[in-house]
Order: structure tokens, then C-alpha cells, then sequence
């Protein structure tokens, strides 16, 4: 036993003897240059480059290695081996990524590319006002290198719009509102948030099939557009307009709007802001990506008439403050609206002025009861490019309220009672909101919300006067809210009948005041 450790002992010190030898002939600075010289004669016959993507550049963090980080998350999740798992704070799903020393190939535009994680034990580090983590994390890219000039540019910007997708669909999304009085909360913000959890989808909604495929199309050629909306010069943002009766479903067009697109809500509540320039502000604040929702439009503030005023001001040629106040709360009294002063001219420029560029990609939603009530100028192309109008329930829209609430699908009921439903969906001229109220009331039973349906439907129908002559199937509408809209835009009034109008609504006010003086 002693004759080895003996052995062993002696095997030992030749080899510390050899390893001082080569230390003392090779200095470091040779064996240095040694391997340089071997990796660049390795990397001419090699047909791959090599490209490392740190975690930490210096002492701030790459932006690129959590981009490849979730890009690749979408690609591991299906065929990884071995997997890590991450949730972010404020996020609402899980990330998958690769774990240590892993690889994995990917492809794009036809070419294959290999990706490695490589987890290294950082050294001991001295004195840092920032300490480093103690494992140095970084990805490696191989390309062939006859496709580096192909794809590397073009393949790290989709990595970086990929990750930005990924991190705002698993982000939670807000609601904003705009804050009491224009006051700003802690961080100076006039925006107050709250998490956005409303589930309304495009697949829920009670809209004709075809209807909604038309919405939703013209969304995601909206979010997919940001080279069309450069290269044609057009700011890039986007109208909506619903209108129709109350209880159509417009505040859940706006939520599925929201949920298709992963975009943040705010809802700004006109009666809240003082004038135009705390309106700017307000635009000034919201994020790009967002969803601005003005409900009501008609009913929310008096909108000042443009002609009115600048006639007003064209024949003053002095300073009169009555009339400045006057101006300000818009030829009426300042009590109701607690000194709002917004003109339609603000809200105009506030949705398709030079202050709308002030970000990107934002959609403006207004919502009306009454079209006809509407200012023409708010209509046109640029600030409402599309009008969607919120009808009653028809038949294919019940079809939906169906399977959401009873679960009944294409088929499920007998023939004989999805015709006595189609004969008189039309005719009883019945919201979504009060069509589905029958059925949550009986939702375990189905068969009796069914005819309780039936029953209800058949009863309004027969209330009804215009017993629907006006309403067509198949979607088809021709109502009176469209027509009004028709009037609306195709023979819109002249300023000048405005004025009139307004003119003449002051004198029947003011008689009615005399006479109840009297």
C-alpha cells in the first residue's frame, strides 16, 4: 500500500515538474497567441460564423438577448427536450426557454440557423458598484456564411417585432381613465389605471358572421401596416365609429377590439377635461398600441359651434372679457359643464390634427345613440374611416347568443323551432342585451329558455308598430338609424343652416323664459 502512494506521489511531481516546464517556455502571451493564430487558420476553412449574444452588455442588459429569449420560448415550448420556466412580473403567461448549454435550430426564409444557451461560472469580480450575477448567460448564433448577408438583419428585426408581440399579448393589458379634474396622480400621471379583464372576444359577440370578419380584417391590416401608413405619408392611426340603439353591443365591440389586438383602453370622459390644451396633454400621455374611446359623444359635452364664434370674434375688435367668457363656456352657462370649454374645432384637431402624430399605432373609437346629432365634420374620412353600425339582433346573431349562453350549437335544436325563431327575430326588433337577459335567467334549463325566447320574441313582435317592415334578412339592414346616417353624410347641413338652427333654438329658449317671468 505504501509503494503507491509512493508511486503515485511520484507520477504527481513529474507532471507539476512538466507543467512548470511548458509555463516557463510558454509563456502566456505565446500560448495566447498560439490559440488566436489556430481559431483564425480553424475559421478560414470553416463555412460557419459565429455570433454571441450576451445578457449583460457592459453594465446594462441587452435588449436583443430577452428578444431571443421569448422568440425562441415560442419554438421550445412544442419541441424542446428540456425546458426552463419564467413568468414575468405583470404577466399573465408562462415562458418556456432553453436550458443551460442547450441548442436548438431554427428557420427562416428557407435557411437553418443554430441556436446554443451557453451558462458559463463568471470569475471572482472585484469591488463593483453593480455586482454581476455569478453565471455569465449569453446566445450563440452559427450561420452558414454565405447566408450571413441574407438573413442576419432581416432575421434579428423579426426577432424583435416577435418579441414585442409575444411580451404585449402576455403582458397584462390596463384600463386608463382620465383623472378627476385633470389633477395627476403620484408619478404626475393624468391617467388612472386599472387591469383590463373584460372577456368579451370577436368569437362571442353577437354580430352577423360576415360583419365581423370585415372588422376584423380591416384590424390586422391596421396593425400589420406601418410600412403602408410611412410610405403613403398617413399618420398611423385609425377611426371607428358605432352607433345604434343603446344596448347593441358596442362596449363589447370595443373590449373584443382590445382582446384581438392586445391593445390598452382609455377611456377619456370629456366632461372632465377643462379646454383644448388639457386635451392635447391628455392625447400626449397615451401609449402607442392603444384603443382611445370616446362613449356617447352626442350627450357627453356641448360642442361650441365653429361658424358662431368666429363671427363672433370677427366683428369684436377689442378686448371683451364678458365675452371671452362667454366664448369659453360656449355661449351658454358655465354651471353644468364646470367651466368645460372644449370646442368641436379641439376635439376635430385632437383626432386628425398635428397633435394626433404625437405616437403610432392608436385606433379612436366613438360610440352614439343618435348619428344625426353628430357635427358632418366628425364623419368623414381621416377621423371616423369606418362606420359600424350596432343593429338589433338578427337571426345569425342569435345563433351565437345561443351557444354562449346554452351552449346549443349549429344543429342541436329541431328545425321547426330555429324557423318559428327566424320568422320573428326579425319582426320583434329585440337588442342583444335583452335577448340575452331571457336566457341567463333560465340557463340551466335549457329547453325552457328556449321558449321562454320564443315567447318573448313573439310578444314583441306583436307590440311592435312597425311589425319589422323595416328591417330585411340576412343582415341586410335598412333602418332608420342608417338613413339618418345617409342624411348625415350625403347632404350634410351647411354652416350657415347651423347657425340658423341655433339661432332660432335661443329665441324659442329665451321667449319660453320671458313667459315664465311673467
Amino acid at each position: 500500500m505504501r509503494d503507491l502512494w509512493t508511486s503515485l506521489a511520484s507520477i504527481l511531481g513529474v507532471f507539476a515538474f512538466c507543467q512548470t516546464l511548458l509555463q516557463t517556455v510558454f509563456p502566456p502571451e505565446l500560448r495566447f497567441a498560439t490559440v488566436k493564430f489556430f481559431n483564425r487558420l480553424f475559421n478560414c476553412f470553416s463555412s460557419y460564423c459565429y455570433f454571441d449574444i450576451t445578457e449583460i452588455d457592459g453594465v446594462n442588459t441587452n435588449e436583443l438577448y430577452n428578444a431571443v429569449q421569448l422568440y425562441l420560448s415560442s419554438s421550445v415550448s412544442i419541441t424542446g427536450n428540456r425546458l426552463s420556466l419564467t413568468r414575468a412580473l405583470n404577466s399573465s403567461g408562462f415562458t418556456f426557454g432553453l436550458a443551460n448549454n442547450d441548442s436548438i435550430v431554427d428557420t427562416f426564409n428557407g435557411v437553418n440557423v443554430l441556436w446554443e444557451h451557453v451558462v458559463t461560472q463568471r470569475q471572482a469580480q472585484n469591488f463593483s458598484w453593480r455586482p454581476l450575477p455569478d453565471e455569465k448567460r449569453g446566445f450563440t448564433l452559427r450561420i452558414m456564411k454565405k447566408d450571413k448577408s441574407l438573413i442576419l438583419y432581416s432575421y434579428l428585426d423579426y426577432i424583435m417585432e416577435k418579441a414585442n408581440e409575444i411580451r404585449r399579448k402576455n403582458q397584462e393589458r390596463l384600463l386608463y381613465t382620465n383623472s378627476r379634474g385633470g389633477s395627476l396622480d403620484s408619478r404626475g400621471h393624468p391617467w388612472e389605471s386599472v387591469p383590463f379583464k373584460h372577456p368579451s372576444t370577436f368569437d362571442t359577440l353577437a354580430m352577423d358572421p360576415e360583419r365581423k370578419k370585415e372588422i376584423m380584417e380591416d384590424l390586422q391590416d391596421f396593425a400589420n401596416g406601418q410600412s403602408f401608413y410611412q410610405k403613403t405619408g398617413r399618420a398611423w392611426k385609425r377611426g371607428y365609429l358605432l352607433y345604434g340603439p343603446p344596448g347593441t353591443g358596442k362596449s363589447s365591440m370595443i373590449a373584443a377590439m382590445a382582446n384581438h389586438l392586445g391593445y390598452d383602453i382609455y377611456d377619456l370622459e370629456l366632461t372632465e377635461v377643462h379646454n383644448n390644451s388639457e386635451l392635447r396633454k391628455l392625447l400626449m400621455k397615451t401609449s402607442s398600441k392603444s384603443i382611445i374611446v370616446i362613449e356617447d359623444i352626442d350627450c357627453s359635452i356641448n360642442l361650441t359651434n365653429r361658424k358662431k364664434n368666429s363671427n363672433n370674434t370677427s366683428s369684436r375688435n377689442y378686448y371683451d372679457p364678458a365675452a371671452e367668457l362667454r366664448g369659453a363656456c360656449g355661449g351658454s352657462g358655465c354651471g353644468e359643464e364646470g367651466g368645460n370649454s372644449i370646442t368641436l374645432s379641439g376635439l376635430l384637431n385632437f383626432t386628425d390634427g398635428l397633435w394626433s402624430c404625437c405616437g403610432s399605432e392608436r385606433i379612436f373609437v366613438f360610440t352614439t345613440n343618435h348619428i344625426e346629432k353628430l357635427d358632418p365634420a366628425l364623419l368623414r374620412s381621416g377621423r371616423m374611416d369606418m362606420h359600424i353600425f350596432m343593429n338589433y339582433c338578427s337571426f345569425s346573431a342569435l345563433k351565437i347568443l345561443l351557444r354562449n349562453y346554452l351552449g346549443y350549437e349549429e344543429g342541436d335544436l329541431e328545425v321547426s323551432v330555429m324557423k318559428e325563431l327566424e320568422q320573428v327575430i326579425d319582426k320583434a326588433r329585440m337588442t342583444p342585451a335583452d335577448i340575452s337577459e331571457v336566457l341567463i335567467k333560465s340557463r340551466r334549463f335549457k329547453e325552457k329558455a328556449v321558449k321562454e325566447l320564443l315567447e318573448t320574441l313573439k310578444l314583441a313582435a306583436e307590440r311592435n308598430p312597425k311589425n319589422g317592415l323595416l328591417r330585411r334578412t340576412n343582415g341586410e339592414v335598412d333602418d332608420e338609424e342608417e338613413e339618418q346616417e345617409k342624411r348625415a353624410l350625403e347632404s350634410p347641413k351647411e354652416e350657415s343652416e347651423i347657425e340658423d338652427s341655433c339661432s332660432k333654438g335661443d329665441e324659442e329658449g329665451e321667449e319660453e323664459e320671458e313667459e315664465k317671468i311673467k
